[in-house]
């Protein structure tokens, strides 16, 4: 029974890490500094974009792409300026053609966006913004570093989760491969503690918007969240990660916090229009 139990879990994580999780990250190995973890990092993930590209996965074109990198180009100085780790990230988006509900941020700031999230959830760009903003700060605050280990269930969810990603994702099984291998590199986290996510939320919020996104639309994620996977998604799969409704909640309750930075981006974005009409004329 206890065999079984654990068998379910490693499961259970396994699905977690690419699907419908919205937070799955690679974790440093245990000993690496930032800057040797960032500069492998940023190999690791050429390498399985590159891959991913030969395979067709790549999208650069459609819709959604563009808008996922405008999104994502307007929040970096502000994702640069809060950057405290001590080390320059040079940040890099990709978006993968795939279902999967479901974004990711590397060490060093390589983040992967799943067409899946925008295109089931319907995103809106202030939503995109509080699902890049939430990741980008997983990546500023060195989550996966610090919860880095577990080589053992790393190893057992990867060899369970290979079919699943290829399942999800339509990749061939060497592509498939490439992520198992990238990921099992720097170990696999279990899904972030509630004060890590609280800490991605309030990150996130902040960094939307001052690039002048909504922060409300952070609420509004988490409720399509609801409609389309249901409140215990992969949000619930342990005890230590929040629901999608405490998360709402607390995104709520931070709202008032973050929402003057939003009004002062407005108030900027305003000012340099008329300034700009003025000069034309």
């Amino acid at each position: 029974m206890q065999r079984q139990k654990i068998k379910c879990k490693l499961l259970a994580i396994a699905t977690s890490l690419f699907v419908f999780s919205g937070c799955t990250q690679v974790a440093d190995l245990a000993g690496y500094d930032s800057k040797t973890l960032n500069e492998d990092s940023a190999k690791s993930y050429a390498q399985l974009i590159n891959k991913s590209r030969a395979a067709g996965a790549v999208d650069n074109n459609s819709a959604v792409a563009k808008r996922v990198k405008t999104i994502f180009n307007r929040m970096r100085p502000y994702a640069d300026a809060a950057n405290k780790t001590g080390e320059v990230f040079n940040w890099q988006m990709n978006v993968i053609r795939s279902n999967d509900v479901n974004a990711f941020a590397m060490p060093g700031g390589k983040m992967v966006v799943f067409t899946g999230i925008v295109n089931r959830l319907k995103l809106n760009d202030n939503e995109i913004a509080a699902i890049i903003g939430h990741e980008m700060t997983h990546a500023l605050e060195e989550h996966s570093k610090k919860a880095a280990g577990q080589q053992i269930i790393t190893n057992t969810a990867l060899k369970a989760g290979g079919s699943i990603i290829q399942s999800k994702t339509g990749l061939n099984s060497s592509t498939v491969d490439l992520y198992k291998n990238t990921l099992g590199k720097y170990g696999l986290t279990l899904p972030f503690s509630r004060r890590q996510e609280n800490q991605a939320d309030i990150g996130g919020l902040r960094l939307m918007a001052q690039a002048g996104y909504n922060p409300e639309a952070a609420v509004t994620v988490w409720q399509k969240m609801n409609n389309v996977m249901g409140n215990n998604s992969s949000t619930s799969l342990l005890s230590t990660h929040p629901s999608n409704d405490s998360r709402i909640a607390s995104i709520q309750k931070m709202l008032p916090e973050v929402m003057p930075l939003y009004e002062q981006s407005k108030y900027r974005t305003s000012k340099s229009s008329v300034i700009k009409t003025k000069r034309k004329r």
